[in-house]
């Protein structure tokens, strides 16, 4: 107990001093900090230089995304107070993994009364976590309607494209009525960002209304909104958007870093066979160990469901006409090249 405590008045120490950055090796004492290290750390905040509690912020952010282990509530929760917009914007980010509805009441005031256009927007993106949960019946249905309704008011009133872009994605779980026509709105206004949005809401709208609106866009020239529409296609299971992501992947050499982690993931979500020989073949061809990471994660998904034969995932029917030239490049090169011979390729079909 004695070491760990001096190892976190070392922290604290590092965090005021503002000679030498703030060593990365420290990161993690912040997940699930108990509460005499919590309590002693908010002792020395507000001493901490503010560029410095920015900074850690993100830097805790980042690692939450990559390390699911980490959890950072405790901290995210005081840091919600924080007189630095930055700060307070990226504890409502740490925190989206959080179903504490305590939060609920702290969003809806931010959303409506932060003076900085970045933390209402990082609370409306945060209220998206408790739409879902009220879809699920998680939350009372008084409280999800509370939300919703100052979402929509958002949506229609006068904050910013920002803040309104953020609402409306995390209107994408609800089944209000109103919301479809708002997706569908910002998905004609011919603007990139809010097409971007509406792409993010109808993969969390579990609405297969939304198909040819996906399809459309996968082979989008502009990689932001092509990975976007990737990622709904996935989240929607679109079992039609399987071929199309098949080609992108086929294209590998030629295509953004973000298209392809993006092409991997929704194809695990869609599933059907041979998915898992595909994502092999691209694994024992992959030199970056990123990409790698991302297709052994895939496959490792595949596998558990398939495991389980999880109804739906996987036994969609597939055309073999429309399979089989997904292996071979009409140039003549091999999309498996690098793979034996004794691929079955019947089990494509």
């Amino acid at each position: 107990m004695n070491d760990e405590k001096n190892v976190f008045s070392r922290l604290i120490e590092a965090l005021l001093d503002d000679s030498d950055p703030f060593p990365p090796s420290y990161l993690h004492l912040f997940s699930d900090i108990s509460r005499q290290d919590l309590a002693e750390l908010k002792t020395h905040w507000p001493q901490v230089n503010p560029n410095r509690r920015v900074t850690l912020l993100k830097d805790l952010e980042e690692l939450a995304e990559v390390d699911m282990q980490m959890s950072f509530d405790n901290l995210g929760k005081f840091a919600l107070n924080d007189p630095q917009p930055e700060v307070r914007a990226a504890a409502a980010r740490i925190l989206w993994e959080c179903h504490d509805k305590k939060l609920i009441p702290v969003y809806l005031n931010m959303v409506k009364n932060d003076e900085a256009e970045i933390v209402r927007a990082a609370a409306a993106s945060a209220l998206g976590t408790f739409v879902y949960q009220g879809e699920l019946e998680e939350i009372p249905e008084a409280t999800l309607s509370t939300i919703v309704a100052i979402l929509l008011e958002i949506t229609r009133g006068k904050d910013s494209k920002l803040v309104k872009r953020r609402a409306l994605e995390s209107l994408g779980f609800s089944g209000h009525a109103d919301v479809h026509n708002l997706i569908q709105e910002a998905f004609h206004k011919k603007d990139k960002e809010w097409l971007i949005t509406s792409l993010f809401a109808m993969g969390r709208s579990a609405d297969q209304r939304w198909e040819e609106s996906i399809l459309d866009q996968l082979d989008d020239p502009d990689v932001d909104i092509q990975t976007e529409a990737i990622r709904a296609a996935g989240q929607l299971e679109l079992a039609s958007a399987r071929k199309p992501l098949l080609t992108i992947l086929k294209n590998e050499s030629e295509i953004d870093d973000s298209v392809r982690s993006a092409a991997i993931i929704s194809i695990s979500q869609i599933g059907g066979e041979g998915v898992i020989e595909i994502l092999s073949a691209l694994l024992e061809k992959s030199e970056d160990e990123e990409v790698s990471g991302f297709i052994e994660d895939a496959i490792g998904f595949l596998s558990f469901i398939q495991d389980l034969q999880f109804p739906g995932i996987l036994d969609f029917e597939s055309d073999e006409d429309d399979l089989i030239p997904l292996l071979e490049d009409e140039t003549g090169l091999d999309f498996f090249d690098s793979m034996d011979d004794d691929l079955e390729l019947d089990n494509l079909n």
